[in-house]
């Protein structure tokens, strides 16, 4: 059942056209909150999430938000506010990129970007929230990270580089804000069945990593959901700086 309170508190998922992002998005919806559904380069996917929240919950919009680019993630939080007439209460950093290259090869460029988008972007637009959560003494700054930032990666060293760093970025958050209310926790996935893992889900490589898992099944995306809802609450506030390991047993660290 939606909490009447939530009205007053605007989530923003980064990263919604599909996925985990797009099932958070809905789900959150469904508890009441207004919510601005992020998109890199998918507008229509993201759109089709906001048609969705509308017809079976409440009001949604959709935003452009390119984490390379502070300028954009100023102007989607500017967009946001305007529409729903309150600045962003909750702000979930899911958006992100992979790319799988051996170490040798991986190039300059790649690395940058890479941080740019999975490090630097997040870090912009905590930093562009705070001031409005500060001064409200109530925030949320969830940021989606993975099991590859906490026991390293072997063809995506760039990505779990800059995943290990938004665990770090989510710690001395909670270390600096906390006390004024705005709660910073992570939520450290594993393997998710979505779209995008059903094509190595036919691979015998994929099935063997399955079956390494404890748990003995991949993560759904209403569970991840749920985790969020639960962190958005003021029941997980005391939750602060933690990293919640969402991966059916993989790492206990």
């Amino acid at each position: 059942m939606a909490d009447p309170s939530n009205a007053s508190k605007l989530v923003l998922v980064t990263g919604a056209s599909g996925g985990v992002g797009a099932e958070a998005a809905k789900h959150l919806a469904g508890c009441g909150y207004p919510v601005g559904v992020g998109y890199c380069r998918n507008g229509a996917a993201a759109q089709k999430v906001v048609d969705d929240i509308r017809e079976r919950y409440g009001n949604a919009l959709a935003v452009e938000l390119d984490y390379a680019s502070r300028d954009s993630i100023r102007g989607a939080l500017d967009t946001l506010e305007k529409y729903f007439e309150q600045p962003v209460s909750v702000l979930i950093n899911n958006g992100a990129i992979a790319q799988e290259k051996p170490f040798e090869t991986i190039t300059d460029d790649d690395w940058a970007h890479m941080q740019a988008v999975n490090l630097q972007g997040p870090f912009a637009a905590s930093q562009e929230v705070l001031p409005a959560m500060r001064s409200r003494g109530w925030g949320r700054i969830i940021n989606i990270t993975s099991i590859g930032g906490q026991w390293g990666g072997l063809n995506q060293v760039h990505y779990a580089a800059a995943k290990a760093g938004l665990i770090n970025l989510t710690r001395s958050l909670a270390k600096m804000y906390s006390r004024e209310g705005v709660v910073s926790t992570a939520v450290a996935i594993g393997l998710v069945a979505t779209e995008m893992s059903a094509g190595e889900l036919q691979t015998s490589a994929g099935q063997e990593k399955v079956r390494n898992i404890p748990a003995g099944r991949m993560a759904t995306i209403g569970e991840i959901a749920g985790t969020l809802e639960y962190l958005c609450s003021d029941a997980g506030a005391y939750l602060t700086g933690q990293t919640l390991n969402m991966n059916g047993g993989m790492y206990l660290g």
